[in-house]
């Protein structure tokens, strides 16, 4: 490689950073994820921009990550957001002490009223970034995912489920809707026990060939 090709890969790396962090600034308000962690999942989605199909998050709190994504992405996407929008489900022991020590901590700075959200916030978050009509289900993941139909498939999971119980339902009823090659980002990996639980847990049940990957801290899978 050229010097001058060196120096034009650097100009362009230091322009790209330069709009992640002012999308990253430009949805602060709509997220609890932090500025690193938050442009490591945008340097993964722009990564696999070319997988076709719909874009899927899973635990969207206020809506400010893939509502990021959407303003990258553009329109020629649907966007899919799940939540209960009532806070968490009660952890459980397979989801490990912390979860169950962080839940009872309601006086906690980190706990953000059990992570309960307003739907009307996350689609504010969405119409910020020029997406005036995503789908948004509101419901826990056990009655709202099963039967869930994307007529072009996923191209872009984002699983931001907390415990194990939720991520295994998110896993049973939409894996297998995610494109070839498609990204499937995993929020809570290195947080809570019970998400790491049903990670390997579904992948090795269903004997499945993935590898578990990381990004600037961020877990991912690629669909094979």
């Amino acid at each position: 490689m050229t010097l001058a090709q060196k120096a034009k890969n650097t100009i362009s790396l230091l322009i790209w950073r330069s709009r992640y962090v002012l999308v990253y600034l430009r949805f602060r308000g709509y997220t609890m994820i932090s500025q690193h962690t938050y442009i490591s999942n945008l340097i993964l989605m722009r990564r696999h921009r070319h997988v076709p199909g719909a874009v899927v998050e899973c635990g969207t709190w206020k809506g400010g990550m893939i509502a990021g994504m959407a303003s990258m992405l553009g329109r020629d996407r649907s966007y899919y957001l799940y939540d209960s929008f009532e806070g968490l489900p009660p952890a459980k022991e397979i989801d490990g002490p912390s979860a169950l020590m962080w839940q009872k901590s309601k006086d906690s700075k980190d706990y953000f009223d059990n992570c309960t959200a307003d739907e009307a916030d996350a689609r504010a978050a969405m119409q910020k970034a020029g997406i005036n009509d995503p789908v948004i289900m509101k419901g826990w993941f056990n009655e709202t995912l099963p039967g869930a139909n994307f007529p072009d498939g996923i191209a872009i999971l984002r699983m931001d489920a907390d415990w194990y119980d939720s991520t295994m339902d998110i896993f049973i009823h939409l894996f297998e809707k995610v494109n070839p090659n498609g990204l499937i980002l995993i929020d809570d990996y290195y947080t809570w026990d019970g998400c790491t639980r049903a990670v390997h847990d579904y992948l090795s049940q269903n004997q499945r060939p993935e590898r578990i990957c990381t990004y600037g801290g961020v877990c991912y899978v690629l669909k094979k």
